[in-house]
């Protein structure tokens, strides 16, 4: 799924660099930090940097480092032949341990984020769509590490990420206790885009969830006001409306679910 050879990964474990647990059939099981360590030894793979190389950096690199990352974040790169790593304000070659003379790095908060030598928008919108891509792929598996994707996609983003937005609030309000998150993350979403029908919808669930059903039906009728034929908002306003006492309303949305759902 990664992208990183057999043999990148059996050495990383053996090593200790990352330390998966043991699932149902023996099978090893990643934390999302593992997989971001994983998805670096990649990067670095694509720059031409061989495994042993890999594998000796990113070994250093675990010995120099404490056991928490640091809060300034890291970054690793390949500059040419050389594996580069930046802690705070600090730049050093991950091989030698030398020092590195010093390169324009833009500052980071947590983990370990691929670097492109020519930062612009351009690299930040690939880092934000990688980013994105991995929350997609841990999503079934690692909800806590898909958020933590997704979050970092809409930070990385240049511009508002419309397919983040989406899919972290939906992703946060499956649980009933994030709806209020959830429903931060689309009012955010809705500053960019005020006309999205579906953004208005899934902030309907999210107020349905957290029981102000009267926000609720407003959320659900902004919606139906950009697109009447969406057969959903309809289906879930008219079971709002029959909770609310409304028959006339209730009845209303009903027969055009029935009519659109046919």
């Amino acid at each position: 799924m990664l992208g990183v050879s057999r043999r990148v990964v059996s050495s990383l474990v053996a090593a200790g660099f990352v330390t998966p647990s043991r699932g149902p059939r023996n099978r090893l099981q990643f934390t999302f930090q593992d997989v971001v360590l994983l998805r670096t030894a990649l990067q670095l793979r694509m720059a031409k940097i061989p495994p042993r190389k890999i594998v000796n950096a990113l070994l250093r690199l675990k010995a120099e480092l404490p056991d928490e990352l640091p809060l300034s974040g890291i970054r690793v790169t390949a500059v040419g032949d050389t594996i580069a790593v930046r802690t705070g304000p600090s730049q050093w070659d991950a091989n030698t341990g030398q020092f590195l003379l010093d390169i324009e790095v833009a500052d980071i908060r947590g983990d370990v984020v691929f670097l492109d030598t020519m930062p612009g928008q351009k690299e930040a919108a690939l880092q934000a769509g990688e980013w994105y891509d991995l929350g997609e792929q841990l999503r079934e598996s690692d909800v806590k590490g898909a958020e933590e994707a997704y979050r970092k996609a809409l930070e990385l983003a240049p511009e508002p990420f419309y397919a983040a937005y989406v899919d972290l609030g939906a992703l946060l309000c499956e649980d009933e206790a994030r709806c209020e998150d959830s429903l931060r993350v689309f009012d955010e979403a809705l500053s960019h885009f005020p006309d999205d029908a579906v953004l208005h919808f899934n902030r309907a669930v999210a107020l349905d969830g957290l029981g102000r059903l009267d926000d609720a039906a407003q959320s659900y009728e902004q919606c139906l006001e950009l697109n009447p034929s969406y057969a959903d908002a309809h289906h879930n306003l008219a079971i709002l409306r029959d909770k609310l006492g409304d028959k006339q309303g209730f009845v209303r949305h009903l027969s055009a679910w029935r009519r659109l759902s046919n």
